[in-house]
């Protein structure tokens, strides 16, 4: 510390053998310097225990005890025996790590022994393993998915490892073995660059499974934002992979942006190819899209019809996470036709399995639409409990969609007090976001809640200048309810600018929408539409 200073000391601390190269010289040889004080431990060790810890250097995090079987050669007596001597430690499970000190030095000896590469290959092949055979579909979905997130640093290593080595094979099969439960934990940022970098890899590689990690890629681009040239993209991701799975998952993705013709197209194909070879899960994943895409076109029965399916497949098939997306729909049509007791226990119902599953991205959207319940339901001190409690867990998860959609909830709850200023201050937060990440669906709303606002104010120019923005949005999405908000908020809006006749045939239009949808407005949300009807008299 005298020699260098801290940050001199913190910038040395990657290479610790090195800097703590110097001790006092009265101290016994072991505790003059760091490496020996290891050497130490090591040089009483007999070859096969130091066999297994120099091959334990390569976990990240720790590992199994079938792990440290599989992939360095360890049975149970030599662990005890390294973790007597202090040199391994035992965790819950059982799972056994090594200190960063002790992992540096055996990574060193690793090194010596010329057996790096060999044994990171059969690192990577244990996690390659590990996850196909995880049961991410079934009655195992919870347990498979607590065991990967427990090898999250494995993963990340058995990656790291095959991307140096050049290995294009194996790394192509290990981000293709976890793309399911990336996509399960709502890591669309992780999974995408992962695709990018085993794709990255020179090399040969069987050429269907670089097209499916291609499409996985595609997928995980839209997930976390990236519509540019998605119709492109898309059909390039196709024409190399045509499989059901393939059009399910593009025209899944797809739902943040409004595509609704698109994503009908990609989801009946798939419902097709699926039927076609007797694949039940792959019938409830399309009839679920099929749902959600038939819910934002208005067509509540069919909504209610294939999401109903939907649930007794995923049912059948014992995978919760399918039970979640069809709830969701389900809850969603109910909340929609003013059944909100049946859109609580939905929701409630769904937010048990995402927390049980331990899909933490999965339960902010669920706490978010309980928050969206109690808003309805007029408990505006529950909806932002609701929604507060969304927020925060997807901010921990750094889910940039959910965290939007909690945040939105406290704005609503916000306005309907009068406190239009806070409203305003996070609607105005997201604007931008919605105009270049999340598409039409988000952007229209946030241009209706921020007209009502100007329109509340009395700025008859600004509120028809979002409204007249909004109902643009709101016609690319060809949401009929969306559409009809937009309406009405020009509704509002003209009738204050003294443009009666015009607003009041704009007020009409969005009625005949919402009947046409078979959504009338319920009567917990007349609130903007009473007001503005009592102003044209």
């Amino acid at each position: 510390m005298r020699a260098l200073g801290v940050a001199g000391l913190a910038e040395r601390l990657d290479d610790r053998f090195r800097l703590l190269s110097s001790g006092a010289r009265d101290a016994p040889p072991r505790q003059r310097t760091l490496r020996a004080l290891i050497d130490w431990s090591w040089e009483p060790l007999g070859e096969r225990e130091r066999a297994v810890l120099r091959r334990l250097a390569v976990h990240a995090g720790g590992c199994t005890l079938d792990a440290a079987e599989a992939v360095c050669g360890a049975d149970v007596e030599t662990l005890a025996g390294l973790v007597d001597r202090s040199l391994v430690v035992a965790g819950e499970g059982p799972r056994y790590r090594l200190l960063e000190t002790v992992a540096a030095y055996a990574a060193e000896r690793l090194r010596e022994a010329g057996e790096e590469e060999r044994v990171r290959r059969r690192h990577a092949d244990y996690y390659i393993r590990l996850a196909e055979g995880a049961d991410l579909r079934g009655p195992g979905q919870r347990d498979a998915l607590r065991r990967l997130r427990a090898e999250t640093g494995n993963v990340r290593a058995a990656l790291d490892g095959a991307v140096r080595a050049g290995d294009a094979g194996r790394a192509l099969r290990l981000v293709d073995a976890m793309g399911w439960a990336w996509f399960l934990w709502g890591r669309a940022g992780e999974a995408r660059r992962a695709f990018e970098r085993a794709l990255a890899v020179p090399g040969a590689a069987d050429p269907a499974s670089a097209a499916r990690a291609r499409t996985w890629h595609t997928g995980f681009a839209m997930l976390d934002g990236d519509g540019a040239d998605r119709d492109e993209r898309v059909r390039e991701a196709l024409a190399a992979d045509g499989d059901p799975w393939a059009r399910w998952f593009l025209g899944f993705v797809r739902g943040g942006f409004g595509d609704l013709e698109a994503i009908d197209e990609l989801a009946a194909r798939a419902l097709d190819g699926f039927r076609a070879r007797g694949d039940e899960w792959g019938e409830a994943a399309a009839l679920a899209v099929r749902a959600g895409q038939a819910l934002s076109a208005g067509d509540l029965a069919r909504a209610r019809r294939d999401g109903e399916r939907a649930l007794r497949l995923f049912g059948a098939a014992g995978d919760r996470w399918g039970r979640l997306q069809a709830t969701e729909t389900l809850g969603l049509v109910a909340e929609v036709t003013g059944d909100y007791a049946r859109a609580r226990e939905l929701h409630e119902s769904g937010l048990r399995d995402a927390e049980e599953l331990g899909l933490r991205a999965e339960a902010s959207g669920r706490l978010a639409r309980l928050g969206r319940v109690a808003l309805l339901e007029g408990d505006l001190d529950r909806a932002d409990d609701l929604h507060e409690r969304g927020r925060r867990l997807a901010v921990r998860e750094a889910h940039r969609r959910m965290e939007h959609f909690a945040e939105v909830g406290l704005a609503l709850a916000a306005r309907r007090r009068g406190r239009l200023a806070e409203a305003e201050a996070i609607l105005r937060r997201w604007l931008d976001w919605c105009r270049d990440i999340d598409g039409a669906p988000g952007l229209a709303f946030l241009l209706a809640e921020l007209g009502f606002i100007a329109e509340l104010r009395g700025d008859a120019g600004r509120a028809l200048d979002l409204h007249t923005e909004g109902l643009a949005a709101a016609r690319a999405t060809g949401h009929p309810r969306a559409v009809a908000l937009a309406q009405e908020g020009l509704a509002g809006a003209l009738s204050l600018a003294g443009r009666r006749a015009e607003a009041a045939r704009a007020l009409a239009a969005a009625s005949r929408a919402r009947a046409a949808a078979g959504a009338p407005l319920p009567e917990a949300e007349r609130g903007d539409v009473d007001r503005i009807a009592g102003r044209l008299g």
